[in-house]
């Protein structure tokens, strides 16, 4: 039977130890050989270990590069437009499907080597993406670059806030969180000059290094002491959660090509699922308690993230369209400007790490939600007034209220789950962002067609009415999120 230690104050986690009890020391693991020691043999300073985490975790939202690199990819292999979707999907689908499994192994055999191998893994796949002959290889180098991916993202939040107290977990989280929007920046922001001075490789091979120093610097995170005689890894669990996630996210691929393959990968999703459900629910060792869903409000925040995540895609899908044809910008010009959603998550990601000890998580979801929902109203808006300098402030806003929700969603799911099954929870809070973002650029898109066909106007008026539309209706996702959330008694501070 494993006895984590007891979470912070007030946030008493399912499985956890009694309030005041002490967490199990290095000696302690050798007179309780079942329980897990919160302990960690002589590593850096916390702060170094986090900026080392950080480091291997930057180059994974820097990916955004690669979209502004599509273009010149397709000119360079002689790729058909369509075919540049694989580039997306042989990355996306491999690291959604495998979070929650190398989360789960992380939790058993250790994070840190799950983070190293990651490392070395997303080294060696931007490595083959940018030295690729041909298409094939190209996309062999970005499965091998999802599966780095995976390792690293499903177990550095659990790395990151182990290095430190567990009063502190809101604040390392909120920092992780800033990572993605400082990735997200520097990959918008350099990837148009680094395919205009060395071509679409540049996007790879500049983040090889970057996750190479992660690889050499993470030798030196702490090794935790982990003895879990009693622990075992659900394969089966494992493989039905791997083919349920890939058939989601090929069925959404295919619902605009061709819908008959997207109910063939719909049926298979479900069955998987189903499968997954009904095995989870006899094994003695599961990759996730599913128990944890049967909490209301749990279950609502993860539902309330894809939500959020769906509608939170519509900014990168389709405002570089909207620059291209009425901002008057460059490429140079447009990067920057897309940075913008980005740049309020960075600002307000410390922010609400700094709020949390005096707002309650879920009253900052609400705030997030609200925020973001007015962020995307703003966009609609500028859209049809053609004004630039309101977009972006709408980008900001939105950005902003996307950072504060997954500050706080990151904090009550990992508060929620045992600390010895910290790789799961972080696992979980990436796959259901990847899940969103995924939805997001099939419906969205599929939105977006509609209503600009449906318009019956002129080709540029068409397209506002498109956009503005589009922007508008997902917005109805952060407001559904306000208003069940309150219902639910999340904005209530005590």
């Amino acid at each position: 039977m494993l006895v984590p230690p007891a979470t912070a104050p007030g946030a008493a986690a399912p499985g956890a130890a009694a309030p005041g009890a002490a967490a199990p020391t290095i000696t302690d693991a050798a007179e309780h050989p079942n329980e897990i020691a919160d302990a960690a043999t002589a590593g850096p300073v916390p702060t170094f270990g986090l900026l080392i985490v950080f480091l291997g975790t930057l180059v994974v939202p820097f990916d955004s590069a690669v979209n502004v690199a599509f273009p010149d990819i397709i000119r360079s292999l002689a790729l058909p437009i369509p075919d540049i979707q694989w580039v997306v999907i042989a990355y996306t689908l491999t690291y959604a499907a495998l979070m929650l499994v190398f989360g789960r192994i992380g939790d058993l055999v250790g994070h840190r080597r799950i983070f190293l191998a990651g490392t070395a893994c997303s080294t060696l796949g931007f490595i083959a993406c940018g030295a690729a002959p041909g298409f094939g290889a190209l996309l062999a180098g970005r499965v091998l670059q999802g599966v780095g991916a995976a390792m690293a993202l499903s177990c550095g939040p659990a790395l990151a806030t182990l290095l430190f107290p567990e009063s502190q977990r809101t604040r390392i989280l909120a920092l992780y969180t800033m990572v993605f929007g400082i990735g997200g920046v520097m990959g918008s922001a350099f990837g148009g000059p680094l395919v205009a001075e060395w071509g679409w490789p540049a996007v790879f091979w500049a983040r090889a290094p970057i996750s190479f120093a992660a690889f050499v610097l993470a030798w030196r995170l702490p090794r935790p002491v982990i003895v879990r005689t009693d622990a075992r890894f659900d394969a089966l669990g494992a493989a039905l959660l791997v083919l349920a996630v890939a058939a989601l996210l090929l069925s959404l691929n295919q619902l605009r090509a061709d819908a008959m393959k997207a109910i063939g990968f719909g049926i298979v999703c479900v069955a998987a699922s189903v499968g997954f459900v009904r095995w989870e629910r006899r094994s003695s060792a599961p990759v996730i308690d599913l128990g944890l869903f049967r909490d209301r409000d749990f279950a609502l925040v993860n539902v309330a993230h894809v939500a959020l995540n769906l509608a939170g895609f519509s900014v990168m899908l389709l405002v570089p369209f909207y620059l291209d044809r009425f901002g008057g910008l460059g490429p140079t010009g447009m990067g920057l400007v897309l940075t913008a959603s980005n740049l309020g998550l960075m600002a307000a990601s410390p922010l609400a790490g700094r709020l949390a000890g005096r707002v309650p998580p879920r009253v900052l979801a609400v705030a997030g939600a609200a925020m973001m929902g007015c962020g995307q109203m703003a966009i609609a808006w500028a859209g049809g007034q053609l004004s630039l300098p309101l977009m972006i402030a709408g980008m900001l806003l939105q950005g902003a209220g996307l950072g504060l929700f997954q500050v706080a969603y990151f904090d009550i799911v990992t508060g929620a789950v045992p600390r010895q099954d910290r790789g799961v929870a972080g696992s979980l809070v990436m796959m259901t962002r990847t899940v969103g973002v995924v939805t997001g650029a099939t419906l969205l898109m599929l939105l977006f067609q509609s209503l600009r066909a449906g318009a019956g106007l002129p080709a540029a008026e068409a397209f506002l009415t498109g956009f503005t539309g589009t922007f508008a209706l997902a917005a109805i996702l952060p407001a559904v999120v306000v208003i069940v959330g309150l219902a639910c008694g999340w904005g209530r501070r005590g």
